[in-house]
């Protein structure tokens, strides 16, 4: 099968081309170095479009985010169709229903994006469903946060904390995350393709993690002693001071993603305890 990957070279590109190229014919393109007017789409099937500015680059204006993350996508989705390709995935976020809940989200959760990268993916999803028929199938994988080998931001931070940290106030912390470990979600995405399903998808692993229980996996699998510590006035100083890392470390967002699972007979491939073990160790399975 011949597919497009635009982000070939980001994190999940570069895994999904690396485990999945004895399968597919993969074909990496990229708005920056490549013109979509020039791209060439006959004979290919499946377009995936991972490319995308994210939250964290910050700084970016709304204009920006509006054109990489919806003006791109739906460039790359009208050449798709023109030209017959079978299916469009679009690889979006969580971070279209808004910011953290005590209510697990759902691939039917109502969507109240806080930023303009939630903004513009949901918007980018809507305008991208519009295009769907018989002939062309959109695919929308919305995703929490994603680990694995070579894994940047806050999860990156938090393991360089645990190696030069022995003792952190981050002890009986009870909310509850969902992470996705990169190898379950290019699983997901590896069966997406095969079935063609059209709709919206959520990616996530069996489990959540508090942060605490996140943040002793990490040192178990770095075999480091760490001492977890719960000051009582940490949380409060955090989040008067810093309400944005407050919200990150005490507050929780999970996905229930059990619908997904049912319409694509899906079984994550790894565990929890197995993805974090692997991202340590820095292995690509």
């Amino acid at each position: 099968m011949n597919l497009i990957l635009t982000g070939a070279r980001g994190f999940i590109g570069s895994y999904f081309q690396k485990q999945y190229a004895h399968k597919y014919a993969i074909q990496p393109f990229s708005f920056v170095n490549d013109d979509v007017e020039t791209l060439h789409v006959k004979n290919v099937e499946t377009v995936i479009h991972l490319s995308a500015l994210v939250h964290q680059m910050g700084g970016a204006s709304d204009e920006a985010y509006e054109k990489v993350n919806v003006d791109q996508a739906l460039q790359l989705a009208h050449k798709a169709k023109e030209n017959g390709v079978k299916q469009f995935i679009f690889m979006s976020t969580v971070k279209v229903y808004g910011e953290e809940s005590a209510i697990a989200y759902t691939e039917t959760s109502p969507c109240f994006p806080e930023d303009a990268y939630g903004r513009t993916k949901l918007k980018a999803e809507q305008e991208l469903q519009k295009l769907a028929d018989e002939n062309f199938v959109v695919s929308i994988i919305r995703t929490p946060i994603v680990y694995g080998s070579g894994v940047k931001a806050n999860m990156q931070n938090l393991m360089k904390l645990i190696d030069t940290m022995p003792l952190l106030p981050l002890g009986g912390i009870d909310n509850k995350r969902s992470f996705v470990f990169i190898g379950n979600l290019c699983a997901l995405l590896e069966t997406i393709i095969d079935q063609r399903k059209s709709g919206i998808f959520l990616a996530g692993d069996d489990v959540s993690l508090s942060t605490t229980e996140l943040i002793m996996l990490l040192a178990k699998a770095k075999k480091r002693k760490l001492l977890l510590i719960k000051p009582p006035l940490f949380a409060t100083l955090l989040k008067w001071l810093k309400p944005s890392f407050y919200k990150r470390l005490f507050e929780s967002l999970t996905v229930n993603n059990s619908k997904t699972k049912e319409s694509l007979h899906f079984k994550n491939p790894y565990s929890t305890q197995e993805g974090i073990a692997l991202m340590v160790q820095g292995t690509v399975q």
